[in-house]
């Protein structure tokens, strides 16, 4: 027999199975409630208690859970954090009117990709939703479109030729989407399954195949943006692109249920504008996070990010991920950024104003979402009317960057007087409590507020009236939800009481009563308070849609503060740590005068920061084979270099006394080793796969740092490996490009004599009393000591093993032979034991090394490069035979 279910439950199942991949939260009264296993996940997720419902008859019971709706926002973020969508069901009538089942549907799908609370966000990020079009439409074009719903962002960009899907990773590792929008049909898709093994974090959405159809989503492009065809916006051929923007914005449709009114354009995104910086370069220049990968301190944005809007942050994080590759554009932006810098005064006044502005991108998306709070709007009215001071205070502005933007910003005292003349200054953040509306805004709700004022008065007299008649000089008239309003009197006077009240409750020392002129009062009192909340209810969400008309020129204001804010920023961080600007042009030179580390000069304590000089070209330094001992600054001499070329490209100035740097198109980095065993790929494995991608990708405008190639294997094969590399770098016919490339191989220093465009240099060290100071200046010249076991003994390994080392490291570079004829390397200072027996050598017997080392290599199979390496080698150990 078929278990019977109340209508309730029937409502929900409904429901449910038309959001069948999202968490229901199911409103019932002051409750959002869970259900079966929606009930069981989520108890898990949020840590609360799972208990159980009648399914309609006692023996039938359903597993169920539940938050309060008035805080449900934490829930929400938590279970969104897990990688979950929520779907919001509210109920769509009055409880109270209700005939039967309230009325409920869901009135919101929340996915990580469609959030727009501020509480939810991170203020200074973007959080983009993507979609891409995995069905080629001509020549293998690849459609990507992205979206961020909290600010209205819409782009389109498309991916071809040979390494699309490199540079498509890239571009999706800068932009960090949050959510990935798929045809259900192509789940199953090699390439849907790549990005989902790269990106696991990333919430993977599918959507019906006809949302992909090219005609579907031109129709609802067009019908968004009420236009006849798309031509106004650049896109006309973006055949692909149109279908993945189509699709996106129809699932976004779907899910808000509601106007999208903040998305006002789409844009087209240009990849070909901007340097490209691939996820491993990002992590070993440690542009947004630290090495660790978490924490943002210690990163290039923590240092230069000084806005003081939330739309500066988002921006200064985009100009840094994205430096641009026109000269033009980049001197247009430090015109700005010198003018700020060479005034404090106007610098610091403009900062101090702009921390009084709210993020206004999110609050007029809120509100064209109608999802703002009365808070939001006079947040909104607040950080708009700071407008005509922000434009005296740039009146003067020389620059073409800080004067076309102060001209161009609005200051819309018709969108101001609005909510002035509506809202009140402090209004509460709950839409149904009231106390939102102004006195003289609305002349029903006046009569409506007298009404319930002269009720008030009412009870006043009432309660001086009751005490007269009764003689009882403690009576009270209260009121509290649950009762109303009622008449209360101790116990002490209980014998006064007139026999027209009507008792209500007992208490332990007083009594309470009601009247019929009292409950008649009270009827009027409470609906006057009812219609009060609903009509200011009413007159707010008229004022927002209002304001929310607006919504573009906010979109314009907002991005025209966020650039002053950016260039405000960067001329701080100028002025404060003594940047210079740099002469940017489209030549290949780099060239650096006390170039510094613009994150560790200012971290730097126990020492002084030591700046360098770089000189670099396409011609005769090309390729700079830099040498010296662990822990010297190898390596931070070849980030700062990056780092000073990323900042100049930004339109930043840079840490150093001058910079002439030539436009780059990409900054490789095969920096550091980073084992990734549980993909089953060893440290030499993600070497290799790091160096084969800069080989594969490079151009000859491109910079590169290499440090430590070929150190994951054997001496020899690491060697060949290092070697073959950089004379395939150096090499004009195959890359030509700048590179840095610092080693422990000192053999790799003998290209220099065969490669025009080699040079060396080396970290300059200073040997005293056997122990090594690390002077930190680069050089001219190799070096070919490494200097491991003084460094060894910087570490803190102990004394005795550095004393042995020290011995093998002489018998090593002596090549002896004992007087027994026995290896030296075996070879002890220490006294035998007279009792101890005497010990085999396992090297016993051997014959002289270099015979050893001809007799055990076949000469066929030596490749030219490993020939050599085998004649040097013996070459040094026969100067140091006796």
């Amino acid at each position: 027999m078929q278990t019977k279910i109340t209508p309730m439950m029937q409502q929900y199942k409904k429901i449910k199975n038309q959001h069948p991949g999202s968490i229901l939260m199911f409103r019932m009264g002051d409750f959002y409630e869970m259900f079966f296993e929606d009930a069981v996940l989520a108890s898990k997720v949020l840590n609360i208690a799972l208990t159980s419902r009648e399914r309609g008859e006692k023996e039938n019971r359903i597993p169920m859970c539940g938050v309060p709706y008035h805080s449900v926002d934490p829930y929400i973020a938590k279970l969104i954090g897990s990688g979950y969508r929520v779907a919001i069901c509210d109920q769509l009538e009055d409880p109270k009117k209700a005939r039967g089942i309230v009325k409920r549907d869901v009135t919101r799908v929340i996915t990580p990709g469609t959030l727009v609370e501020s509480h939810l966000l991170n203020e200074k990020e973007n959080n983009y939703l993507a979609s891409i079009n995995v069905f080629p439409v001509k020549n293998s074009v690849i459609g990507f479109s992205f979206l961020d719903l909290s600010t209205g962002d819409f782009f389109v960009c498309e991916f071809e030729g040979d390494k699309w899907l490199s540079k498509f990773i890239d571009e999706f590792e800068r932009l960090n989407p949050k959510e990935i929008l798929i045809a259900d049909s192509e789940a199953e898709n090699s390439f849907v399954k790549t990005i989902g093994q790269k990106f696991p974090s990333v919430l993977l959405s599918t959507c019906p195949e006809w949302y992909f159809d090219s005609e579907s989503a031109f129709r609802t492009l067009t019908r968004h943006f009420k236009t006849k065809n798309l031509e106004g916006y650049g896109i006309v051929k973006m055949t692909s692109s149109i279908t993945s923007a189509g699709a996106l914005l129809q699932y976004v449709e779907d899910t808000q249920k509601g106007a999208l009114n903040n998305i006002t354009k789409i844009k087209v995104y240009n990849v070909n504008q901007y340097m490209v910086l691939d996820e491993s370069t990002t992590k070993n220049l440690e542009l947004i996070v630290s090495l660790d990968g978490y924490t943002k301190q210690g990163s290039l944005l923590d240092l230069i990010d000084q806005t003081r809007t939330a739309m500066g942050g988002r921006l200064m994080k985009y100009w840094l991920l994205h430096p641009l590759l026109d000269k033009e554009q980049i001197k247009h932006r430090q015109n700005g950024i010198e003018e700020l810098k060479n005034s404090m005064m106007l610098r610091e006044k403009l900062q101090d104003t702009l921390k009084s502005i709210s993020d206004l991108e999110r609050l007029i998306s809120r509100i064209s979402l109608e999802a703002a709070n009365p808070r939001d709007v006079v947040a909104l009215k607040n950080s708009i009317q700071i407008v005509p001071a922000l434009k005296i205070l740039l009146s003067e502005a020389v620059s073409t960057f800080i004067s076309d933007i102060s001209n161009g910003m609005e200051e819309m005292p018709d969108v101001v007087n609005l909510i002035e003349n509506s809202i009140v200054d402090s209004p509460p953040v709950a839409l149904r409590d009231g106390g939102i509306i102004k006195p003289g805004y609305n002349s029903e709700l006046d009569e409506i507020r007298d009404i319930r004022k002269s009720g008030k008065d009412w009870i006043t007299k009432l309660e001086a009236a009751e005490k007269s008649r009764t003689n009882i000089p403690s009576l009270k008239v209260r009121f509290n939800k649950v009762f109303g309003y009622y008449i209360e009197i101790t116990k002490t006077h209980l014998s006064k009481v007139p026999q027209d009240y009507i008792r209500k409750q007992t208490m332990v020392n007083a009594e309470r009563f009601i009247t019929p002129d009292l409950k008649e009062f009270e009827a009027k009192v409470l609906n006057a308070e009812e219609r009060i909340n609903d009509l200011e209810f009413e007159l707010f969400e008229t004022v927002r849609k209002e304001v929310a008309l607006h919504v573009s020129r906010i979109q314009k204001l907002a991005q025209d503060i966020a650039l002053l804010d950016v260039a405000a920023s960067l001329a701080e961080v100028a002025f404060r740590f003594n940047y210079t600007r740099p002469d940017v042009d489209d030549s290949y030179i780099i060239e650096i005068k006390e170039g510094r580390h613009p994150v560790l000069e200012q971290f730097q304590m126990d020492e002084p920061f030591i700046a360098n000089d770089t000189s670099m070209n396409c011609d005769a330094n090309r390729l700079l084979i830099i040498t010296g001992p662990n822990m010297a600054g190898k390596s931070t001499y070849m980030r700062q270099v990056a780092l000073i070329v990323l900042m100049a490209q930004t339109g930043s100035f840079v840490p150093c006394d001058s910079a002439h740097i030539g436009i780059v198109d990409r900054i490789f980095t095969r920096v550091g080793a980073s084992d990734r065993l549980l993909k089953g790929q060893s440290t030499f494995m993600v070497e290799m796969s790091e160096t084969a991608n800069i080989l594969n990708n490079a151009s000859k405008r491109s910079l590169i740092l290499l440090d430590e190639i070929g150190r994951g294997t054997s001496t020899f094969d690491g060697l060949s490996i290092a070697w073959a590399a950089a004379e395939f770098i150096h090499d004009e016919n195959k890359i030509g490009a700048k590179t840095l490339f610092a080693t422990h191989y000192h053999e790799l220093t003998d290209l220099a004599s065969t490669n025009e465009g080699v040079k060396n240099y080396s970290i300059a060290v200073r040997e005293w009393n056997d122990e090594v100071v690390f002077l930190r200046k680069v050089v001219e010249g190799g070096t070919d000591r490494s200097y491991g076991i003084q460094v060894a003994r910087l570490a803190g390994l102990p004394i005795e093993i550095i004393e042995r080392a020290k011995e093998i490291l002489a018998n090593l570079e002596a090549n002896e032979l004992d007087p027994e004829g026995k290896p030296a390397l075996a070879r002890t200072d220490k006294p035998k034991s007279s009792d101890s027996p005497a010990q085999l050598h396992l090297f016993a017997g051997l014959p002289n090394p270099i015979e050893k080392i001809l007799d055990s290599t076949n000469i066929n199979n030596l490749t030219p490069l490993e020939a050599l390496a085998l004649v040097d080698k013996m070459k040094k150990m026969l100067k140091k035979l006796p």
